[in-house]
C-alpha cells in the first residue's frame, strides 16, 4: 500500500493575519506553511506534519510514503524531509503558487498517482489535521482490505459544530457502506453528523478512475476531495470507519482559531499523557423470576438484577496491554500439592481472565466489522466479584459486560456504536462462541438493561436479531434468596433439553410455550401487585421445570431447597441454572422457620 500525504493547500489568511500580528509571538511562523505549524502551543520543533509522520512511518503498513506539496512551499518541506528521514525524492511539487491557480486535492492525488508510477492500493492523508490521539492505522487497513470498496474514515461532530465547513456522510450501518457524501451541507439537507475527515483508502483498481476523473471534471471546484467522493459514492461501494477521536482541519482558518484548536488538542494529548486514565464500572448478579429457561427457546421471561452481589472491572491506561489475574479466583501459587487438588475440586480449572481475554477479543473484532477504528492505546484489566460462583446468578455474564462498559468508555464508544439491544448479543457471544459456555439472552439482556426486565424472544421477534425488551414499572416484593456454598457446574443442569427441543419433541415443546405464557401472566399480577398470584406462579414455573429436566438433571440439593421452601409455606423456583433458589413468602411465623431449617444453605435477603 501507498501513502500519499497532502499539504499543497495555500492558506493565504493564516498566514496574512500571522504576518499582521502585533504581538510579535508568531514572528518564527511567518511564512511557514500551514503543516509545519506547531503541533501544541510553545513547542515549534513538534509540527502537525511530524505528527502524522510519526503514525505512518511507525506501524510499517505501507511501502512508499509520498508528500505532495505546493512550488511556493517547497524549500519548507525540503528542509523538513532532510532533518526527518524522509526520502527528498518523494516530495511531489505541484507547480503552483497561490490559492487561485491551485490544481485542487484530486489533481494532486492523480499528478503523485501518475508521475511515480504508482499501480498499488492508495491512503490519502492530509498532513495539516489535528487529532487528540494515534490512530491504529494497521486496523484500519485491515478493515479497508475485509471490504470490497473503498474507505472514509469520520468522526462524531460535537453538537455545535457547523456541517457547512465539513464533508458530511451518511451511512447505511448494517453495512458500513456510505450512501450519501454532502460537501458542506446546510443544516436541513441532512440529519448526519458524521463529518468525513481527509482521510481514505482507494483500492488499485479504482485509482485508474481517480485519474479519468480529473480529465472529465475539469473545473477547480470539481477537484475538492468532498465533490470527487460524493461522485465516487455513486460509482463504487465506499465504506466508513469512525475514529472515536475529534480532528481538525487547519484549512482556510484564521490565527484565533488555529490558536484555540492547537490548545484544545493539546490539552487533549497532555491530559492522556499526564493523567492515568481509571474506568472502573459495575454489573449486577441477576434472578429469573418467570419463565426461565424459555429464553433459549423463543419463550418469554422476567428478571431483575440485584444489588446484593455484583460483578466489577477496572481498566487503568498503561504502556503495555495487560490483564491481571484475580488473586482468589485466577490462583497461580499454592501451598502445597494438596492445597492445589482441594481448591481445584472446590473451584474448578477456569477463573475470570479468560473472560477477560475472550471479552478484548470480540470486542476488537466488532469494532472491526462495524467501521470503528480505535485508538492506539494500551491499559491494564482487572475484575472482582462477590457473586457466588457456579449457583447460577450469571457470575460469568456480570464480568463480562462489566469489562465491556470498561473497554466502551475507554474506547469513547457510546450505545450509538453498540446499540443497547446489540450488548447482549455480543456478552452472549463472547461466552458461546469463545468460551463454548452453554448460556441465553436472558441474563445478559437484564444485566445490560438492569431493573425488572420482560423480555420477549418470540421466534419472529428475533429474526431482527434480538428479542422485545421492555422495562417493567412495578413494584416487585421481598424476595429471598438461597444458594449451595460448594456447587458444581451451573451449565450441566441444562441436561439433553435442548437436543430434545432440536428433535421436536411435543412435551418440550409444549414447556416452553408455557414457560412464555407464565411470564405474561407474572407481568400482569406484578403490575396488579397481586403478589399471591405471583407466588403461584412461582410454583407453576419449577413445576414445569422439574417435569422437563427430571430431578436427576435438577441435583438433591437443589430439590432439598424447594423442598425445605414448599413445606414453610414459600414459594420458590430456580433464579438460574441451578444452585440458587428464590422464594416469596407472605407468612411471617412460616418464613422464620423457613430461615432456620435452610440455614445449612446460604441465605439473603434481596
Amino acid at each position: 500500500m501507498i501513502c500519499i500525504i497532502l499539504v499543497a493547500g495555500h492558506n493565504l489568511l493564516l498566514e496574512t493575519e500571522i504576518l499582521e500580528d502585533k504581538s510579535g509571538d508568531y514572528t518564527h511562523l511567518i511564512g511557514v506553511p500551514k503543516a509545519l505549524l506547531p503541533a501544541r502551543p510553545g513547542h515549534s520543533q513538534d509540527t502537525i506534519l511530524d505528527c502524522w509522520w510519526n503514525v505512518v512511518k511507525s506501524r510499517n503498513q505501507f511501502s512508499d510514503v509520498y508528500l505532495v506539496t505546493n512550488a511556493d512551499k517547497y524549500k519548507y518541506y525540503e528542509r523538513w524531509a532532510t532533518a526527518n528521514e524522509f526520502p527528498v525524492n518523494n516530495i511531489v511539487n505541484d507547480g503552483t503558487t497561490t490559492l487561485e491557480n491551485s490544481l485542487g486535492a484530486v489533481a494532486d492525488i492523480e499528478l503523485t498517482i501518475r508521475s511515480k508510477g504508482i499501480n498499488d492500493d492508495v491512503t490519502v492523508i492530509s498532513g495539516d489535521m489535528l487529532c487528540s490521539h494515534n490512530i491504529d492505522l494497521e486496523q484500519v487497513n485491515n478493515f479497508f482490505r475485509q471490504k470490497n470498496g473503498e474507505l472514509a474514515i469520520y468522526y462524531e461532530m460535537e453538537p455545535d459544530e457547523d456541517v457547512g465547513r465539513r464533508g458530511i456522510i451518511e451511512i447505511d450501518h448494517s453495512t458500513s457502506r456510505i450512501v450519501q457524501f454532502l460537501e458542506k451541507p446546510k443544516r436541513h439537507e441532512t440529519k448526519s453528523n458524521y463529518g468525513s475527515v481527509v482521510f481514505y483508502c482507494f483500492r488499485k483498481e479504482v485509482v485508474p478512475m481517480i485519474c479519468q476523473y480529473t480529465k472529465t471534471h475539469t473545473s477547480k471546484e470539481s477537484k475538492t476531495l468532498g465533490i470527487f467522493m460524493g461522485w465516487l459514492v455513486s460509482e463504487t461501494p465506499v465504506y466508513a470507519m469512525k475514529l472515536p477521536t475529534p480532528f481538525k482541519l487547519i484549512g482556510q482558518i484564521g490565527l484565533a482559531e488555529y490558536q484555540k484548536w492547537v490548545k484544545v488538542f493539546s490539552d487533549m494529548t497532555l491530559k492522556s499523557k499526564t493523567e492515568c486514565e481509571i474506568i472502573t464500572c459495575k454489573s449486577y448478579a441477576r434472578i429469573g423470576l418467570m419463565g426461565n429457561p424459555s429464553d433459549g427457546f423463543f419463550g418469554k421471561t422476567i428478571s431483575l438484577t440485584i444489588s446484593n452481589f455484583w460483578a466489577e472491572a477496572t481498566l487503568t491506561e498503561s504502556t503495555k496491554l495487560k490483564l491481571i489475574p484475580h488473586p482468589l479466583y485466577d490462583p497461580a501459587d499454592f501451598g502445597s500439592l494438596s492445597d492445589l487438588v482441594g481448591i481445584t475440586a472446590k473451584e474448578g480449572y477456569l477463573g475470570g481472565l479468560r473472560l477477560l481475554q475472550a471479552t478484548c477479543k470480540k470486542f476488537y473484532q466488532y469494532c472491526m466489522e462495524h467501521g470503528i477504528a480505535l485508538t492506539q492505546k494500551n491499559f491494564s484489566l482487572k475484575y472482582d466479584t462477590n457473586i457466588p460462583r457456579q449457583v447460577g446468578l450469571a457470575g460469568s455474564s456480570a464480568i463480562v459486560t462489566a469489562v465491556l462498559r470498561c473497554l466502551m468508555k475507554y474506547y469513547n464508544l457510546s450505545d450509538h456504536d453498540m446499540p443497547k439491544h446489540v450488548q447482549p448479543k455480543f456478552i452472549l457471544d463472547v461466552e458461546t462462541s469463545e468460551l463454548c459456555i452453554q448460556a441465553g439472552l436472558q441474563d445478559r439482556v437484564v444485566q445490560v438493561y438492569e431493573g425488572l426486565v420482560y423480555m420477549d424472544f418470540n421466534e419472529d421477534v428475533m429474526k431482527q436479531g434480538f428479542g422485545d425488551y421492555n422495562y417493567l414499572d412495578a413494584v416487585v416484593p421481598p424476595l429471598w434468596l438461597a444458594y449451595i456454598g460448594d456447587p458444581s457446574d451451573s451449565g450441566k443442569i441444562h441436561s439433553d433439553v435442548k437436543v430434545r427441543w432440536d428433535r421436536g419433541e411435543s412435551d418440550v415443546l409444549k414447556a416452553m410455550k408455557d414457560f412464555a405464557s407464565l411470564a405474561d401472566c407474572a407481568k400482569d399480577a406484578l403490575e396488579k401487585k397481586d403478589y399471591a398470584q405471583l407466588a403461584k406462579l412461582m410454583k407453576q414455573n419449577f413445576s414445569i421445570r422439574r417435569n422437563i429436566y427430571g430431578d436427576d438433571a435438577l441435583g438433591k440439593d437443589n430439590l432439598d431447597m424447594i423442598e425445605i421452601a414448599h413445606k414453610y409455606g414459600s414459594a420458590a423456583k430456580f433464579p438460574g441454572s441451578g444452585g440458587a433458589v428464590i422464594g416469596l413468602c407472605w407468612d411471617e411465623q412460616k418464613k422464620t422457620g423457613d430461615d432456620a431449617r435452610i440455614s445449612n444453605k446460604r441465605v439473603c435477603i434481596l
